[in-house]
């Protein structure tokens, strides 16, 4: 067998197996705030995308149904990057309770994120908000180690700003 046969193998064996680690592996990132305000009124903030230019800091955009099977239109911001659009499916619209959708990068097993919003009414009327968003994919630990931070901290500035457009009543 030639060296350029070989080689193939072994490259072909490589992706091979990265694609597998991809779709069973995963990186997490998990945020919550606490908002002093019933989940009705944090989901009517939260579903009201046509007012995201207003209050958000991360997801500068968003247009589409909240339904789910419904694809939606993301225009992310990424600390001091140029926007980036992407084109999610719905999951999960629950009112008051949960939204989830799921983006990939090219065909399944790429680059995939499953993105979440869950709403949980607390014992003093207040609601706990838990967003996050798992990723798999064969690039999902490159592409996280490269934008992580960036994007928990996206997470981490859109809650606070939900946060108080909702407690100031908007």
């Amino acid at each position: 067998m030639s060296v350029l046969a070989k080689s193939a193998i072994v490259i072909a064996g490589v992706l091979a197996g990265s694609y597998a680690i991809g779709r069973v592996t995963s990186v997490s990132i998990a945020t919550e705030i606490e908002i002093d305000a019933p989940p009705g009124a944090v989901w009517a903030v939260l579903s009201d995308t046509e007012q995201y230019p207003d209050w958000n800091p991360f997801m500068r955009s968003m247009a589409g149904d909240l339904a789910a099977g419904n694809t939606l239109e993301v225009t992310l911001k990424f600390g001091d990057r140029s926007p980036q659009r992407i084109a999610p499916t719905v999951l999960v619209a629950n009112a008051d309770q949960e939204l989830r959708w799921i983006g990939r990068v090219g065909v399944p097993g790429i680059f995939d994120g499953e993105h979440h919003f869950i709403l949980e009414e607390r014992a003093d009327g207040a609601t706990g908000l838990f967003h996050g968003e798992t990723f798999s994919g064969i690039l999902a630990y490159p592409v996280m180690a490269f934008m992580g931070a960036d994007t928990e901290r996206g997470f981490t500035a859109m809650n606070v700003a939900l946060k108080e457009r909702v407690e100031a009543g908007s």
